[in-house]
């Protein structure tokens, strides 16, 4: 268990960190200033989410969905606070990975190292798809469409004829089918023939996944061109749909501000949350930035205040031009102004929406291959990974197999079942960030003392953390007292209750953490993170659980064949534990 719990210090972390440039021998390059990271971070965040769950989530919860991503952002800023402490006091690459092996040891930065490979990867592959879907509607619409079989991954387009198949015995034209239904049809059925395999590949989301990896590949400077150009367009975008949509808005609309009341605006968690995925990214530029101290924590702070501001009065906007019922679309912010018979307009939306998947795209690109690197050079990836090109100054060789990680499955799969691993990926790191935040401060405090940067602002927990808890039990008293009368319910069965078992466990949690925070006067706002974003986690379903733990299950095997063995701190020659 000692071996298991073994950490890096920050003063240890830290001496693979040099000022002259020079990461073990390795030289990235320190070339991203504060505006550079503000970038990056709304080409991250500003993606599907503003392009398409805001629409599902406006429908749920009406105009009021917009105190909902008010809610969103701070429940993410509790993390961004945390992160921005890490990132300050630890400024080596590796995110949520390096920040965990500081504060709770190997192997729990394993499990959130394997995570994060997790959650770029689908990520990456989810946008990629989505990317493909936005640019063959754009080329569509000006006449220059390209075969189904090119344009959808095998799966779309094997489960979707079979489908077709069905219908069409049943005695149904093929025009009356859903749209999505009629393009898997013509996919498959004019597909060529490889031996017995139906060639049907998505290749739009190649071209683009090997465009970007290429840019990441070939240096910092050209992917920070890249995404300071993608972001400037969209947000010139964003602002000229805000804009222009002002002029439409009926404020009859906004009443009631929330027709299904609190039930119908938490709907949208998850969609809401998945808005914001991405400023964790920022931390993963920490050896290439020119002063990390410093600019890091004001970039994470900085861009979530910009992306809530135009969250919420994009919220407004949509919710003000057409009622919300008709917002449950795929393109939300493109339909607005079809509704409005401004055409012109909603071409423009759709083009802005392939430039901002792109930028998405770049971001995490870039963050992943740096994760692979860290994790290598403590030990616990091959020493390849780690490699950095003599001449572009990248992680290349880690680069080239995201790549073919993200471009490889984007090209054959499907994989919708499986984007929700992207948002519980994510709050599993926000979770451990801001519970390493508590065990730092009470572990390390003499050991980053000499190199404190930004801090949480410090509040003491002890008599608010239950006040609080108290109004939420009161609150949902009030407005969902069925649903919580039936929580500890055993109606139904074994069938019922196990989907109730990851709030059962949140409730356990927060009980416990309340004990500890009254006993220990914890500080209150890693507290309040790592409580909202494990409630997040309840919200998305124990299918995605048990997915998620399957996939925990196989980074275990994989560390205890290769990486406990190689970690640096097993060797005698090794950096120290703490």
């Amino acid at each position: 268990m000692k071996n298991l719990t073994r950490r890096k210090n920050a003063t240890a972390l830290l001496e693979d960190y040099r000022e002259d440039g020079n990461i073990q021998g390795t030289n990235l390059v320190r070339n991203l200033q504060f505006r550079d990271l503000v970038a990056f971070g709304i080409a991250a965040i500003i993606g599907a989410g503003i392009f398409s769950t805001i629409g599902n989530a406006s429908a749920a919860g009406g105009p009021g969905v917009s105190l909902l991503f008010i809610f969103a952002a701070i429940a993410c800023g509790f993390s961004a606070l945390c992160y921005a402490q890490f990132a300050s006091t630890i400024p080596v690459s590796g995110s949520a990975y390096t920040y965990a092996y500081a504060s709770f040891g190997e192997l729990v930065a394993w499990i959130i190292g394997w995570d994060l490979l997790m959650e770029y990867a689908i990520g990456n592959i989810a946008v990629a798809i989505s990317w493909s879907d936005y640019f063959t509607a754009v080329l569509r619409g000006v006449g220059l469409g390209m075969p189904e079989y090119l344009t959808m991954d095998f799966l779309s387009a094997s489960r979707g004829f079979h489908e077709a198949q069905t219908l069409l015995a049943q005695g149904q034209a093929l025009s009356s089918f859903p749209t999505h239904m009629q393009e898997a049809f013509l996919a498959w059925q004019n597909a060529p023939l490889l031996g017995d395999f139906k060639l049907v590949a998505d290749i739009p989301a190649l071209g683009i996944t090997a465009l970007i990896t290429y840019l990441v590949y070939i240096g910092i400077k050209e992917s920070k061109r890249t995404a300071n150009l993608l972001v400037l367009l969209k947000l010139i975008v964003i602002l000229l749909v805000i804009t222009v949509g002002a002029f439409y808005v009926n404020t009859d609309n906004w009443t009631p501000f929330a027709p299904n009341g609190l039930a119908g605006i938490m709907k949208g968690v998850s969609a809401v949350f998945f808005a914001y995925i991405g400023f964790d990214a920022i931390s993963t530029t920490a050896e290439e930035c020119e002063n990390p101290k410093r600019d890091l924590p004001r970039a994470m702070i900085f861009t979530l205040v910009i992306c809530t501001v135009l969250y919420v009065v994009l919220a407004l906007i949509l919710t003000g031009m057409v009622p919300f019922s008709e917002l449950a679309v795929g393109d939300p912010l493109a339909y607005v102004f079809s509704r409005v018979n401004l055409d012109a307009m909603a071409g423009i939306v759709a083009v802005s929406a392939v430039i901002a998947m792109a930028s998405v795209l770049l971001v995490f690109q870039y963050g992943q291959p740096r994760i692979w690197m860290a994790m290598s050079r403590d030990g616990l990836l091959p020493r390849a990974f780690s490699r950095i090109h003599p001449k572009h100054k990248t992680p290349g060789f880690s680069t080239i197999v995201t790549g073919f990680v993200v471009a490889v499955p984007a090209l054959f799969m499907n994989l919708t079942e499986v984007t929700d691993l992207t948002s519980i990926g994510t709050l599993f790191a926000f979770v451990l960030v801001c519970g390493g935040i508590l065990l730092l401060e009470e572990k390390q405090k003499a050991a980053t003392a000499a190199h404190r940067g930004f801090r949480v602002p410090y509040v003491n927990g002890r008599y608010v953390l239950p006040l609080l808890l108290l109004t939420a039990v009161a609150l949902l008293y009030r407005f969902r007292a069925a649903e919580v009368s039936g929580l500890f319910s055993l109606d139904g069965g074994w069938e019922s209750f196990q989907h109730k078992l990851p709030l059962l466990g949140f409730i356990g949690i927060a009980a416990i953490l309340t004990v500890l925070t009254w006993i220990r006067n914890l500080s209150l706002i890693p507290v309040l993170g790592l409580l909202t974003n494990l409630y997040l986690m309840t919200e998305l379903g124990l299918t995605n659980w048990t997915r998620f733990l399957a996939w925990l299950a196989l980074g275990l095997v994989v560390y205890f064949a290769y990486g406990y063995h190689n970690s640096k701190l097993h060797q005698p020659q090794g950096t120290k534990a703490a």
